[in-house]
Parts: C-alpha cells; structure tokens; sequence
C-alpha cells in the first residue's frame, strides 16, 4: 500500500466524479496527454529497462493502466464543484519507488508545442491528492485518489492542465482538461505576417476565446503577373490553449525571384474562429542587380576614360 504524503482537503459540496469517456469534441486532448508523456520521457531511464508508468486509472486496479482506456483525464464542473478521479502509477522494476505527485497548468510555448507551468495558478493549483508522496514496491500498482476542486469564480472555458510524477530519475505526465460549466467561445486572430528570407512566412495566432482550438491554415500570395502562392486549407500539429499566443512558420518552397507580392494568411478552427492578416513582400535579386550596377559602373569609368583621352591634342600638348 502506497504510504501517505499530504492528505487532500476536506471533500467540499456537490462532489460529483469525473467522466471516463472520451467526449469527441475533446479527441485533440489526447495529443496533449500524448505531448506531456513525451516530454516526461526526457527523463534518464534507460530504454532498455523496463520504468514506472503513470496513467488515468479505471478506479478498480485490476487491469494494467495501458488496458484502462483514458489517454488523460477529462473532468467537468460548475464552480465551486469537487471533482473526484484517480491516477494509477505502476512500478514494473525490480526495486520499490518513490514517486511525487503536484499538479501543473498546461501551456503553449512560442512555437506551439506543449509544456507545462513550472508554477501552478489555474487547474495545476486546483489538484490535491491524497498522497503527494507514494512509495512503490517492486512489481506493483498503486492507485492515487485526487479532487479537482472548482473555485467559485473559476470563469467558462477550457482549463487545461497535467498531473505530473516524478522519481527515480524521470518525469511522466497525464493531461488533465477541466472544463468549467457556462458559455463558450471560439475566436482567434493572425498577427504579425511577414515573409522571412523570401523562403518562409511567419505568423503569430492567437486564441482570443476560451476553449482549445485546432487551427487550420490557408495561404496565398498574388503577385504582378498573377497567383504565386496558393496554399489550400490544411490541419496544423498545434493545439492552441485559451487565451495563449503562437508565433508559427510556413515554408515557402519556389518564391519568385523578382516581384511584388502581397501575402494574406488565413487561419480558421472549430466553432466558427477565422482571421486573416495580409503582408506586403519584394522579391529583388539582389546578386544579379549588384553585379548588373558592377558593370554598369565598370562601363561608365572605361567611356569616361575613353572621352578623355579623345580630346584635342593641343589639350593634351598645352599652347604653343
């Protein structure tokens, strides 16, 4: 039995449990369960040992945490709700463990890939377990109740956030989407457009809402003597959380050598979000213009040297 840490605060009203489905508007949640797993795997256990596992449980602890069926934990609730799950963490090695428990708020970083706070103010901060300490024995399954506690004035939305465990040399997560009861809304904006390096064009999106958002992308770009660029919309790798900013990079393959070229970025996702911002861009070879100027300049010197040695002789003799 898993010995105990801090024990979680008294159970407030309306305690409800958490949902074990997989709602299907939340399916992108599992990539961030997936994201949180793989920056836990930085860890230095050796890949070739088999190494503690940390995962939504099914409650009973019968069944391996793989076969329980929740790539993360998906909760909902009023304010001023308690909500209750549990995490299972299995010790396959040899030797007992020492696990940590602390719970985190989820992030985006600048590129768009997903972390975690290193200080817990939303959802991270709401998390309380009954044992934030928990130690393993070999071959083992321990299973770890926690409440996810809504303040009262907890505002509507999406509120992602990650159990993390740490021990034995590594770090594994769980995600863990908390949706608060009350309306919704889906809204984004595309900022700061600018082509880099004629190769590539950058863009900030920004989740201007309060639920997570999967963009998709469009790109064209007209230029002088017609389309140049003509980018349908697709599907980004990017979960954009509420509220966050993401600066992101198109490559442009094949951009024009020599041209004008206004460039309009459009982004888009679930829930009826789109935005679109425009830039302006020059294409100038400026090799091939450098060495036309070399020649021309070249091509000045040996005229005007020409001219000048062309003049009248008695110029060049002096007055008798």
């Amino acid at each position: 039995m898993p010995t105990s840490g801090s024990a979680a605060g008294r159970a407030q009203p309306r305690t409800t449990r958490t949902r074990t489905g997989l709602p299907r508007p939340y399916g992108a949640w599992a990539l961030i369960g997936a994201a949180l797993l793989a920056w836990g795997g930085t860890g230095a256990a050796r890949a070739a040992q088999p190494h503690w596992t940390v995962a939504p449980s099914a409650g009973g602890g019968s069944r391996p945490a793989a076969q329980d069926g929740r790539p993360y934990i998906y909760a909902e609730g009023t304010p001023g709700t308690v909500l209750e799950d549990k995490v299972a963490v299995t010790n396959p090695t040899t030797k007992p463990l020492k696990i940590a428990l602390r719970g985190a708020d989820a992030d985006n970083r600048t590129d768009g890939a997903l972390d975690v706070r290193k200080k817990a103010r939303d959802t991270g901060a709401w998390i309380r377990f009954a044992e934030t300490t928990v130690r393993i024995p070999a071959r083992t399954r321990a299973e770890v109740p926690f409440t996810v506690t809504v303040p009262a004035g907890a505002t509507p939305g999406d509120h992602p956030g990650a159990i993390v465990a740490s021990g034995g040399g590594r770090d594994a997560g769980v995600s863990v989407h908390l949706r608060v009861s009350g309306p919704t809304l889906a809204a984004l904006t595309v900022e700061h457009v600018r082509v880099r390096d004629g190769d590539s064009i950058a863009y900030d999106v920004v989740n201007r809402g309060n639920t997570t958002l999967t963009p998709r992308l469009a790109v064209k770009a007209d230029g002088v003597f017609g389309t140049v660029l003509d980018k349908r919309a697709r599907t980004l790798p990017v979960e954009l959380l509420p509220g966050r900013r993401v600066t992101l990079t198109e490559p442009w393959p094949g951009a024009p050598a020599l041209d004008a070229v206004d460039v309009k970025v459009t982004v888009t996702a679930g829930g009826g979000a789109a935005d679109s911002a425009t830039t302006t861009a020059r294409f100038v070879p400026w090799g091939v213009v450098g060495g036309a100027l070399a020649v021309l300049a070249g091509a000045g010197c040996a005229a005007y040297w020409y001219v000048r040695n062309r003049r009248n002789p008695r110029d060049q003799r002096g007055m008798p």
